[in-house]
């Protein structure tokens, strides 16, 4: 549904999605199938991904040269303060909590759109 909602927005020009954390350290990589993918300009996952959790995914991504300049947004239903501070302690830029209703999911869309493409600057990947 997320994936709808900033396509809605016309936030993204191309957005890739993988099914579980191990994917999402492959794309990254540029590994198996994803050989000849661009590398992302932002981030956007969930902690409670299958085979590699977000948290290690996370981990992964901002101690590999080649990744660690790209802004990782976390969108995930946890609001415990312990997932909170450790992904903010591994380094993510935002974490938000998925709404439960269709609506304010398409708002917080918005709100991630008006902040990272006419607010902030991303860095852009070569």
């Amino acid at each position: 549904m997320i994936q709808e909602a900033l396509e809605d927005q016309s936030f993204l020009s191309t957005f890739h999605h993988v099914q579980n954390g191990a994917e999402a350290i492959q794309f990254l990589k540029k590994a198996g199938p994803y050989r000849e993918t661009d590398t992302p300009d932002l981030i956007l996952m969930d902690i409670n991904m299958l085979v590699i959790d977000g948290h290690e995914a996370l981990k992964t991504i901002k101690s590999t040269p080649s990744t660690k300049h790209i802004p990782v947004l976390i969108l995930s239903t946890p609001n415990r303060k312990e997932d909170i501070l450790k992904a903010y302690r591994g380094q993510t830029s935002s974490y938000f909590i998925k709404p439960d209703d269709i609506f304010k999911l398409y708002d917080l869309a918005e709100i991630i759109k008006i902040y990272w493409s006419n607010t902030a600057t991303l860095p852009k990947n070569e």
